[in-house]
């Protein structure tokens, strides 16, 4: 069988569909005489131990089953990416990979050891159900996660549309666990999305990276440019994607030097994305949104942003995910998946395990309500005003374009629903006027 490998750039549970492509750079080449016989004794011991345990464990087990044990454990000794899969983990995989199924909406990940969610995905299942980004996963329908590798995870909580699934987690501030009650759903996703702030603000929501994120963002681009001073990039809960697709939108924004490299053990791992002069397309002040579940792609279009000095980064330290994997088959019906290289950004400082530090640290929540209940402006007696004058000629009811308007538009009582992007917008404004 000739040897495949499938890269996998962002997280197990929102893998992106890729074909299978031949690689055999990935296999090492013959090794000195020295090296041959260290690894011959290596792999003597090896099998001793794996005739003493057959022989002599207290249950009866075969070799079939050690060899499976003993590669799982080498597999997820290595990182908390790497793993061994099964024939039942393989095949859950290329249905994840290319098929549908029913699903929760959110991507997890290991971070110090435990189940973490990532992010949840706007307007999912798990997401109207209240889970949050950095919650831990305790229990999948009262099965530990205790040493549960995020494969096994996902295909706990992958199943028919409609089924119940309840989730035990911990949140920070929380006294005791939480128990969540989710019904799967069919996981569609609106990658990108926009709306107006105020006379001259564009708000770009980016939910993940599929392979049409940097079209869709250029097309927003160029047909709100007359009117666009600032924008805001919101990448806060986007669990990362496409690599392809991070690079062509930083390029939007950045019109030369390098936007990420790819470093691995061999020379073919190893990559350099640039910008591009003539793929830029605005030069306005430029806002970008990350917090705890921006991950993967997320991180280096940010973090290359940051390190560019082309827009500021406000919100949280986004989670940490700057490793590529690729899934080699070892049989007609397994596989492993290895860590093979690691991100970097412009500056040459990793991702991995440190994320990227917004340049101003902001935390979630609302605009607090500082107004004295008591007052009397003059916006409430124009508002008492409008109202006796409805009495009298009604006002028309609104058509179907004024609803379109309307709902395209961020008004300032929604900017006090989120902080963070009020804060973002205030910037921009601040921006705005010392570059006008």
């Amino acid at each position: 069988m000739k040897n495949k490998k499938i890269i996998t750039l962002g997280f197990s549970c929102v893998a992106v569909a890729m074909g299978l492509l031949f690689s055999s750079s990935l296999f090492a080449q013959a090794p000195s005489k020295e090296t041959q016989t260290t690894r011959l004794e290596a792999l003597a011991k090896f099998t001793k131990v794996i005739s003493i345990v057959e022989q002599y464990n207290v249950d009866d087990i075969t070799i079939e089953e050690l060899m499976d044990k003993s590669l799982d454990g080498m597999m997820k000794n290595l990182d908390a990416h790497s793993n061994y899969l099964s024939q039942k983990d393989y095949k859950h995989l290329k249905v994840q990979t290319d098929g549908e199924f029913g699903g929760l909406g959110i991507t997890v990940g290991m971070k110090d050891g435990a189940l973490t969610v990532i992010s949840p995905i706007d307007d999912t299942p798990a997401d109207k159900a209240g889970l949050k980004a950095g919650d831990i996963i305790l229990k999948i329908n009262d099965e530990s996660t205790l040493n549960m590798t995020i494969d096994e995870a996902v295909a706990i909580m992958r199943g028919k549309v409609g089924d119940p699934i309840d989730i035990t987690i911990v949140r920070k501030g929380e006294n005791k666990p939480l128990d969540i009650h989710i019904v799967r759903g069919n996981i569609t996703i609106e990658s990108v999305r926009t709306k107006i702030i105020g006379e001259n603000v564009l708000y770009i929501r980016v939910a993940s990276f599929d392979k049409k994120v940097a079209e869709d963002v250029a097309k927003e681009i160029n047909k709100h440019k007359a009117m666009t001073q600032g924008i805001v990039l919101d990448l806060r809960n986007n669990p990362g994607g496409l690599l392809d697709q991070a690079v062509e939108l930083v390029d939007i924004f950045v019109d030369s030097g390098t936007i990420v490299s790819q470093k691995g053990r061999k020379e073919v791992e190893t990559k350099v994305f640039s910008a591009t002069k003539g793929a830029t397309l605005t030069k306005v002040p430029l806002v970008v949104l990350i917090n705890g579940g921006s991950a993967s792609a997320s991180e280096i279009v940010s973090g290359a942003i940051q390190d560019h000095k082309r827009g500021i980064l406000l919100g949280e330290n986004t989670f940490g995910k700057g490793s590529v994997q690729v899934v080699l088959p070892i049989t007609e019906t397994e596989a492993i998946k290895l860590t093979i290289a690691r991100y970097y950004l412009p500056s040459g400082r990793t991702i991995q395990a440190v994320g990227v530090k917004p340049d101003i640290t902001v935390a979630p929540g609302e605009v607090p309500n500082l107004t004295n209940e008591f007052s009397l402006k003059e916006a409430d007696l124009k508002k008492h005003l409008e109202e006796e004058l409805e009495k009298v000629e009604p006002k028309k009811p609104k058509t179907k374009e004024d609803k379109k308007v309307n709902k395209d538009i961020i008004a300032p009582e929604m900017l006090n629903k989120d902080i963070q992007l009020k804060e973002a917008v205030d910037i921009l404004k601040a921006l705005i006027i010392i570059k006008g």
